[in-house]
């Protein structure tokens, strides 16, 4: 995706990427990536529902 596209994609896309870059970037083990992910959604999804509450 060249940098004018990305400038004009979504948020969630452009959060993506950049975590994307920061997991690459680091060389943080895919299956720890995907652990450490599951943890951030998890908690996310709780903050979300207590702002719906």
């Amino acid at each position: 995706m060249s940098q004018s596209g990305l400038d004009n994609a979504p948020d969630e896309i452009k959060l993506a990427v950049d975590l994307i870059y920061l997991l690459e970037s680091n060389e943080v083990d895919p299956e720890t990536a995907l652990k450490a992910l599951e943890i951030v959604r998890s908690d996310l999804e709780r903050k979300v529902s207590k702002a719906n509450d």
